[in-house]
This record gives C-alpha cells, sequence and structure tokens, in this order.
C-alpha cells in the first residue's frame, strides 16, 4: 500500500512581512497582523510561485507578472503565548518574559 499526499490542484507561495506563505483555494491561513477587519478583501500581489492545473504552474523572477491571490480576513486574534527563560547557574540571574504575536486569519477566495 503506497502512501500519496494529495497536492492542490490550485495553489500559490505569496510573500507578505518578509514571510512565505503556501495559500492553497478556500482554505484559511494564519499570517502575521494586517490591517483591516473580518471581512474585508486583501488582494495579494507578490505571488512567488503558482499553479493553476494538473501540470501547469508559473514561477516568478522574483514574483509571477500580473498574478494575484484574492483573500478574505476571517478574523484579527493573537497567538499562543512562548515564554522566554534566561537562566544563570549560581548566580540568581532568571528572566522569564512572554511574548504573543498578533495574527490574522484569513481565507483563500481566488488564485
Amino acid at each position: 500500500m503506497e502512501h500519496r499526499e494529495e497536492v492542490a490542484s490550485r495553489y500559490a507561495i505569496v510573500e507578505t512581512g518578509g514571510k512565505q506563505y503556501y495559500m492553497v483555494e478556500g482554505q484559511t491561513v494564519a499570517i502575521e497582523k494586517l490591517e483591516g477587519e473580518a471581512g474585508d478583501s486583501i488582494l495579494f500581489d507578490r505571488v512567488l510561485f503558482r499553479k493553476v492545473g494538473h501540470e501547469s504552474f508559473e514561477m516568478g523572477r522574483p514574483y509571477v507578472d500580473g498574478a494575484k491571490v484574492k483573500t478574505s480576513i476571517v478574523k484579527q486574534m493573537r497567538g499562543p503565548k512562548l515564554v522566554i527563560f534566561r537562566f544563570k547557574r549560581r548566580q540568581k540571574v532568571r528572566v522569564k518574559k512572554g511574548h504573543r504575536q498578533s495574527i490574522t486569519v484569513v481565507r483563500v477566495e481566488a488564485i
């Protein structure tokens, strides 16, 4: 029995906020905070790679010309809490800090 991971027929790799995100049509993606309210539409034009059919794809140098990914904001939220703990043994140095990153959840509507 062979295990094959099913690859989506339409997806894109988009750059925003200095990071790259894999976006599949119809799915939600949690990305770094973007301005806007729930229901607002966002258009990503920094598309690095786009697959539109079974054997049809486009690679950008660095971006694909004319390619856009249309998304809508589902919600604005905060990510999980990360604990940063610095410790030096035998020197009474203990520093505990926490951080929660703001994230935006978007639904990919069209590639």
